[in-house]
């Protein structure tokens, strides 16, 4: 078989694929009837490679793509171990703080009705029975308690302060709590409050849920301290804290805090009532001093017997 047959027959092959219009083909094979069939292969073999190479960089842009979402889907999965392994522990703590149910139950059917007798201990009278409509009164449950160590309290330093732009009330700051950038904190602006801020180290609240107040983020919150008719003083760390110490607890386990408080738990709202500034203005939660550890006791610059509160 000549040459020009070859070619002819393989062009004939590769014009099943429709890869080049047959208008190249016969143009080709006009031009060159000899070796108008090789041209024609090698442009159909080059037409091929390019397909391949074209999706084999797919595939390799679609395999990073799957790696990358490998990575989220694997963060997700612990950040949602560790959640579910502290509300286990929340709820292992809360079993063993509650009272025990046998306390408050008879212990056998003669006990429920000893407790049921219609016998009066002072007199000998009979107690009248409860009638049908009246209300039975609801067993007396303690408040449920709230781990402190969930805050995620932490020492900062205020870089800079500027009025709100929208509230002549307010203020914004920029703090630097340890972390690459500094947080944006709005806060109230009170005419009493004549303590410096710019410089100034301050103790704040961290892990609340970021939000806008009238247009600008706020993302932490800062401690104050509080007295009835008085001045108001931001709650200051010891000396030699740094940003990004945390603050916890003297004499209480410190747990670890939660990565954001949920508003519907309220858990700041639960333990703000135990939050004092004692006589020697050290601040303390049920009488366990404000630390930071190894640097000492946060405390009001010079208020006393006061209240604390986030602003």
């Amino acid at each position: 078989m000549s040459l020009s047959a070859k070619g002819n027959k393989k062009l004939e092959e590769m014009d099943s694929d429709k890869i080049f219009h047959p208008s190249l083909s016969a143009a080709l094979m006009k031009l060159d009837p000899e070796d108008g069939g090789k041209m024609m292969e090698y442009f159909q073999t080059h037409a091929l490679l390019a397909r391949e190479k074209t999706l084999l960089q797919a595939s390799v842009r679609e395999q990073k793509k799957l790696l990358v979402e490998n990575g989220k889907l694997k963060k997700d999965i612990e950040e949602l171990r560790h959640e579910l392994h502290d509300k286990q522990r929340r709820r292992v703590a809360k079993v063993l703080l509650s009272p025990s149910k046998t306390l408050n139950s008879p212990a056998s059917p003669a006990a429920a009705a000893s407790q049921t007798s219609s016998l009066d201990l002072d007199g000998g009278r009979k107690v009248p029975h409860r009638q049908r409509g009246d209300k039975k009164a609801a067993p007396a449950t303690p408040p449920p308690t709230v781990d402190v160590s969930r805050l995620d309290l932490r020492v900062g330093r205020v870089l800079n302060v500027r009025r709100h732009p929208q509230a002549t009330n307010l203020t914004v700051q920029d703090v630097d709590v340890g972390e690459k950038a500094p947080r944006s904190v709005v806060s109230k602006r009170r005419p009493d409050d004549q303590q410096p801020l710019v410089g100034s180290l301050a103790v704040l609240l961290c892990n609340v849920k970021g939000c806008k107040v009238k247009g600008v983020a706020s993302h932490a919150r800062l401690l104050r301290c509080f007295q009835p008719d008085g001045p108001v003083e931001l709650l200051a760390p010891p000396t030699g804290s740094e940003p990004g110490d945390r603050v916890t607890f003297l004499n209480h386990p410190a747990g670890e805090p939660d990565r954001e408080l949920k508003a519907k738990q309220r858990v700041w709202d639960r333990v703000q009532a135990g939050l004092r500034v004692d006589a020697q203005g050290v601040a303390t939660y049920n009488g366990c001093g404000f630390q930071v550890e190894g640097k000492g006791l946060c405390r009001a610059p010079s208020l006393t017997n006061g209240t604390i509160r986030c602003t």
